[in-house]
């Protein structure tokens, strides 16, 4: 089961996520990125996965089309807290390499010059 939190934040789209992601589920999160992001001009977001316990490859699909698509746009995608599960997972697979990763929320919203 996941929970799917889009929460205001100033200055970038903060989405939580609580529980697992998988091949069910892949296509809410990026829903959700979608809507918060709605009228930012860079997109800056911000995915809390301090309550993220697993990732299916569908899960890892949908971090990297988001940073594709806000990269492109100019904009900046940041996962933070990620736990040691899921860290693994980004890991072996070789995201740790070309995602931004914050340790936790205060030091993502550093990334975020006001």
């Amino acid at each position: 089961m996941l929970e799917i939190l889009p929460t205001p934040a100033e200055g970038f789209a903060l989405v939580t996520l609580r529980g697992d992601i998988n091949s069910a589920s892949a296509p809410q999160v990026e829903q959700a990125i979608t809507a918060a992001l709605a009228g930012q001009n860079p997109p800056r977001c911000v995915l809390d996965l301090s309550g993220l316990t697993y990732t299916s490859s569908a899960g890892l699909r949908v971090f990297l089309a988001c940073a594709k698509r806000i990269k492109t746009a100019g904009g900046t995608f940041v996962l933070c807290a990620v736990q040691p599960a899921v860290y693994d997972v980004l890991d072996v697979s070789g995201f740790t390499r070309i995602l931004t990763l914050a340790p936790d929320l205060a030091a993502a919203r550093l990334l975020f010059p006001s």
